[in-house]
């Protein structure tokens, strides 16, 4: 807990001199002035994600890579300077900042960079996108869980006050299947939506790291004889009970029902059972034992958290995360309103006068034209899923970083904000405070102070950004 007083200290200092009363207009309107066709970016993080990212930037012919930065000069910056080579060759370098975690402050510094791609360990999202707001730079910034909700609000205070955007880097939101169920929700097909579920269920016992060639770590070791996300993610599992990554559960639903474009997330409970999963794995793991060293920690996380959110305007939604058991994956996503529901782990659907009574029909395929999937694939799929054909996660990498560098090109409001990821960061706080009274409300501050109620819809309302 020490580290995170810390980090609340050290985000307090850097922003107390800009943070204050919001400022009349968005940040992301005075940030869209000027329209590029090119951007300048920089990479904070060349770990696991950040050089999926890497790889992504290098493909695109209007992105400049100027400069990367990552403390890890034995693993992880060996690899991304390969990458580069291997892309630009000797006609140009990639500027490198190596020299310790604080070594990315000098690349904000450069004066010839439009924007961060943030990927690093979660304790330092914020910091180092404020950090980038102070430099006049705008960031994007991967998910996580806040450590509370006074980050939340610096986050906000300095976009405001600085008028440098922030980008919140939620994939999922860009999944080929939800953006067709958006588009089923927007075309009524649902009816008027009551209740919503997502979450993070996903077995994370054994993290791994994988930079498309080989796989390494594995097994019981995480802190600092681990590699990649096992020397810090687990770590959280040890100290905090609370949902550690709401986003990818509730980032797709959200635009389902406007959060904070008509609407808002009020008010939450949570609560979480008994922890047992990574004991249990330690203990059984041929590398581990009763006897190893890990198996007398003690885990704070409950193996499985539940939220129940309440909305402004009358919706209910329901988060899980669970990562700590042996289970598939999946996002737990449904969708239900007054005419039928979508159910994610089912691929199945059910429309009233539609489906045959009480009874299911399939998704399907965007390939076929008479499934549900073929009718409603969103008009981004249709447009650009082959320029999205290999990139990571099936393809939304892709997306989520082109609709952010479209966005600085041509000038326009990022589609998933400084609001957004406040909401999102504020769910893991929050969470954390309910469960530690046994389940009490939790009140979701309205981070856009009131703009919720007449900013419009503006996520992937056709085939462009």
């Amino acid at each position: 807990m020490n580290k995170h007083l810390h980090r609340r200290k050290f985000i307090r200092n850097s922003v107390a001199a800009g943070v204050g009363l919001s400022l009349l207009n968005s940040p992301a309107r005075i940030f869209a002035a000027e329209k590029k066709e090119k951007v300048r970016i920089g990479l904070i993080g060349v770990g696991a994600r950040g050089l999926s990212h890497l790889d992504l930037c290098l493909r695109r012919s209007d992105v400049d890579l100027v400069a990367f930065a990552d403390p890890d000069t034995e693993f992880t910056v060996p690899k991304a300077r390969k990458m580069i080579s291997e892309h630009y060759g000797a006609k140009r370098k990639v500027a490198e900042y190596t020299k310790g975690p604080q070594d990315y402050k000098n690349l904000l510094k450069r004066g010839d960079i439009d924007a961060v791609l943030i990927a690093t360990p979660w304790e330092w999202h914020s910091i180092m996108a404020i950090d980038a707001m102070r430099a006049g730079v705008t960031p994007a910034v991967e998910v996580c869980g806040a450590a509370d909700i006074q980050e939340c609000w610096e986050l906000v205070n300095t976009s405001e006050n600085t008028g440098i955007p922030v980008f919140g880097m939620e994939n999922v939101n860009y999944r080929r299947d939800v953006l067709a169920i958006l588009n089923m929700v927007r075309q009524g097909l649902f009816g008027e939506l009551l209740h919503l579920q997502g979450g993070y269920q996903h077995d994370l016992r054994e993290v791994k790291f994988n930079d498309g060639k080989q796989i390494y770590g594995g097994g019981v070791e995480f802190g600092e004889k681990a590699i990649s996300e096992a020397k810090w993610r687990t770590n959280h599992s040890v100290h905090r009970n609370a949902d550690l990554y709401p986003s990818h559960g509730l980032g797709p639903i959200n635009n389902m029902i406007n959060i904070n474009r008509g609407n808002r997330l009020v008010s939450l409970t949570s609560v979480a059972t008994k922890s047992r999963g990574l004991h249990k794995y330690i203990v059984e793991h041929p590398k581990g034992g009763p006897n190893h060293p890990n198996a007398k920690v003690e885990f704070k996380l409950g193996d499985i958290v539940s939220t129940l959110i309440k909305t402004n305007n009358g919706e209910t939604i329901m988060l899980s995360h669970d990562t700590n058991l042996p289970r598939p994956y999946s996002l737990n996503f449904r969708v239900q309103g007054t005419n039928g529901l979508w159910m994610d782990d089912f691929d199945s659907i059910h429309i009233e006068g539609k489906t045959k009574p009480h009874a299911w029909d399939k998704t399907g395929d965007p390939k076929d034209a008479e499934s549900y999937m073929g009718k409603y694939d969103h008009p981004l799929w249709k447009k650009y899923a082959a320029d999205a054909s290999g990139a990571g996660h099936g393809g939304m990498d892709w997306f989520v970083l082109n609709s952010f560098v479209e966005s600085i090109k041509r000038g326009t409001d990022y589609q998933m904000d400084v609001y957004d990821l406040a909401t999102w960061y504020a769910i893991t706080p929050l969470s954390e405070q309910s469960i530690l009274e046994g389940g009490s409300v939790q009140y979701i501050p309205d981070f856009s102070r009131g703009r919720w109620m007449n900013r419009k819809p503006n996520f992937a309302l056709d085939g462009e950004y």
